[in-house]
């Protein structure tokens, strides 16, 4: 029998894990965005017909992997939800 205490905490767990999921996304986004462009010089000079800063590529990119990255957070989020708080709390 859940309570309305018990559905609020799930929610907050979901919130946390998410956010968690995200923040590590931005960051490795913003590491990667860094990155390519420092390299998308090289990348211009080795293929034919690519422009070294493509701005539709990497926005497309980019949001691409973040939608990734959350759907990956939201699987153990959703985990995490289902688990009884006392009984999480007896474990340790």
């Amino acid at each position: 029998m859940k309570s309305e205490c018990a559905w609020r905490w799930g929610g907050s767990v979901l919130k946390m894990v998410m956010a968690h999921g995200l923040k590590i996304a931005v960051a490795g986004l913003a590491i990667g965005l860094a990155g390519a462009l420092a390299l998308s010089r090289v990348v211009a000079s080795l293929l034919y017909g690519v422009r070294p800063w493509d701005a539709l590529t990497f926005v497309v990119t980019s949001a691409l992997l973040v939608l990734i990255a959350l759907g990956a957070s939201y699987v153990p989020a959703r985990r995490a939800m289902r688990v009884d708080p006392m009984v999480a709390l007896r474990y340790e």
